[in-house]
């Protein structure tokens, strides 16, 4: 049954990409694909040595660049959006303690772009929105949920972090399926499958990972985005930014919570193979994510460090809660007031775009992106202040940048093409800046004595 409502979804989707729609979006014209600048004259991987030592991903959930980070000074936002039928909609503020949820598979992605490409997804008028299926169905606070913006009186932390360090509003997703099972894999291995193999989408049928049994299937993206293509089991053995830190004998984790029930396993390196049944998954998987708080505070910082959120702190709408500011807040305090400050690199960006508007369309770079845009905030010592970087980034953008730091490897297409974040968003000519902390309703205290939260961030 799961399969065939995939199938009628994707059939679905196709078609309400190709459908026509009226009105204009008021965004830029499609984007070509992006292409590496020229580094700065003088600019080398050298400039990271004796710098930054350690690298930390913070990954929120399931909000546009336009949703979050509506009304940011010298940012790319809009304050209304196109629906299909060519009418103009003024975006109104919904918090983040929603109830409910706006559906982010393949689905939406195809019907959001409404796009006139040959290929579904491609040539994006960012007006279909309103196609998009919410779950608050006739009790929604406003007529068009989609097309919303979360209070400044609730993002407050986030702006702050944005006027004190970088905001990066040319942010997309290196796939166009907006699913965070996807978006998971894609921040440590640069792709969702097996090499050799066409990439994955949307969710697995049954378990999120390893060990993969016979009904733990997922659907496979085809070369012009046919869903589905094939399908496989939820079990790869790509090589991971985890593998290459490995090799380099460097240290690396990943701070999140492995749920019971379905999904059952929310912690992206579940699906690697050799990770979870090596001697990493005991190693370099921490449980609750909290626990990097006292991670940082004892003086045991890693090289990479990977942080994801609880269902309460993670920003996704249907959890019920607005403490994800805070949250974020509490990870930054906690590295800028430690010794590891001046030697760190910190990334925060939301891991798929939620079904919330945004008028900026994607670049078609290959079959699986890019997906729509996401917020992404750039926190360091050396990192530029008060500066809203335009350069072109996606998940291999950090990936990249974590790479050449510790000198390893490329994985894949994603950070192979990807901008790296280095040569606009940081100063490494200047001292270490002081940190100022992060002023945010909920401290660090708040969230080590939070009760636990075994609801999976996200479904999709």
């Amino acid at each position: 049954m799961r399969a065939f409502l995939t199938a009628v979804a994707a059939a679905l989707a196709l078609a309400a990409c190709n459908a026509g729609g009226g009105g204009t979006s008021p965004s830029l014209p499609p984007a070509a694909a992006p292409q590496a600048p020229p580094l700065p004259r003088g600019f080398h991987a050298a400039a990271f040595d004796g710098k930054i030592k350690h690298v930390v991903i913070v990954v929120q959930e399931n909000r546009s660049f336009n949703n979050l980070f509506y009304g940011f000074p010298n940012a790319k936002w809009a304050k209304y959006g196109y629906d299909t039928s060519g009418s103009k909609i003024q975006l109104l503020p919904v918090g983040l303690e929603t109830t409910w949820d706006i559906d982010h598979s393949s689905t939406s992605f195809f019907q959001a772009c409404n796009g006139t490409g040959s290929i579904p997804g491609t040539k994006c008028r960012m007006n279909g929105f309103d196609q998009e299926f919410v779950s608050c169905y006739s009790n929604c606070p406003i007529k068009h949920p989609q097309y919303a913006y979360v209070p400044h009186s609730e993002t407050k932390p986030y702006f702050q972090m944005g006027h004190q360090y970088v905001l990066a509003d040319e942010m997309f997703a290196s796939h166009f399926d907006a699913s965070s099972f996807i978006s998971h894999r894609y921040i440590i291995a640069g792709r969702a499958g097996n090499e050799g193999t066409q990439d994955a989408v949307n969710y697995p049928f049954g378990a999120w990972g390893c060990p993969g049994g016979p009904s733990d299937m997922i659907a496979q993206v085809g070369p012009k985005r046919q869903i589905p293509y094939s399908y496989e089991v939820v079990c790869w053995d790509p090589t991971t930014l985890g593998d290459e830190l490995d090799k380099k004998r460097l240290s690396w984790a990943f701070y999140g919570t492995s749920y019971s029930g379905y999904p059952d396993g929310w912690i992206a390196y579940q699906a690697i193979k050799h990770i979870y049944n090596g001697p990493d998954w005991s190693k370099d998987i921490v449980s609750p994510p909290s626990q990097f708080l006292t991670d940082v505070a004892n003086g045991k910082l890693r090289a990479v460090s990977w942080v994801t959120p609880t269902c309460a702190n993670s920003d996704h709408a249907g959890c019920g809660s607005k403490t994800g500011p805070s949250w974020v807040a509490s990870v930054v305090n906690a590295v800028g007031e430690s010794k590891y400050w001046d030697s760190t690199a910190i990334f925060i960006f939301w891991d798929d775009y939620g079904g919330w508007y945004d008028p900026q369309p994607p670049a078609y770079v290959d079959n699986d992106g890019l997906g729509l845009r996401l917020p992404m905030l750039v926190v360091s010592a050396y990192a530029k202040k008060d500066y809203v970087s335009h350069v072109h980034y996606e998940h291999g953008s950090i990936l990249k940048f974590a790479e050449d730091v510790f000198g390893l490897s490329r994985m894949t297409a994603s950070d192979k093409r990807a901008n790296s974040p280095a040569n606009d968003c940081f100063d490494f000519n200047k001292p270490p800046r002081a940190f100022v902390p992060i002023q945010a309703p909920y401290d660090r205290s708040y969230f080590l004595h939070q009760p636990v939260d075994r609801r999976a961030p996200d479904w999709e």
